[in-house]
């Protein structure tokens, strides 16, 4: 019982960290430019998992700012937003360039990353309602491709650790102005332990 109720919190807090960064990339888009994702994807039910979407979403921001250069990432998130075959299909062609050497925690924050960057590419091109279907799809690609591997792999509450090590082994290599992520970084990585310590003992 206490493994189904761990999995479903692993496919509530997919769900909400997938919309929580799609509306983070929009954040700069003028609002009424912008559909209400609030109904598509399901809610945190605790503080605890709040507090973890909201660190896990800020580590998906740096892991994602540190691959917003990979010149061939961008061609495909261009490629899927300008291209005029079934956008399901071209989303499903992006994931799969993402996870083709196969799935990491580090992948999986890429993904959401992308989902966020081509919402954004959407609502520029004046096609704002096309943003509920890269949620949907990509709650959609998490539940049948990702949420078992979470699962495997000890949960959301496990992928602190090894978000950590890329976020930090990418970030050695950048400018010193990059460092106030790296101290916004270990902060989160505190609170993630403290919610990790706090939800084993429930």
């Amino acid at each position: 019982m206490a493994c189904e109720v761990n999995g479903n919190s692993d496919a509530r807090i997919g769900e909400a960290l997938i919309k929580e960064v799609i509306e983070e990339e929009l954040k700069d888009v003028p609002s009424e430019d912008v559909p209400p994702l609030t109904p598509l994807a399901a809610t945190v039910e605790s503080e605890q998992e709040r507090k973890l979407v909201t660190q896990l979403a800020k580590m998906v921001c740096i892991i994602g700012d540190l691959v917003q250069g990979d010149q061939e990432l961008r061609d495909v998130i261009d490629g899927v937003a300008r291209s005029s075959g079934s956008k399901w299909d071209n989303f499903q062609k992006v994931a799969d360039k993402v996870f083709e050497h196969g799935i990491t925690w580090e992948r999986i924050a890429v993904l959401f990353y992308v989902a966020g960057k081509l919402a954004v590419k959407m609502v520029e091109a004046h096609l704002p309602e096309t943003v509920r279907e890269i949620l949907m799809w990509t709650v959609e690609f998490f539940k049948k491709n990702l949420l078992g591997w979470i699962r495997d792999h000890g949960g959301w509450i496990n992928s602190f650790s090894e978000l950590a090590k890329s976020s930090v082994q990418s970030v050695s290599t950048m400018s010193a102005h990059s460092y106030g992520l790296v101290l916004i970084f270990v902060a989160g990585l505190a609170i993630g332990s403290i919610i990790t310590w706090r939800l084993s003992r429930n």
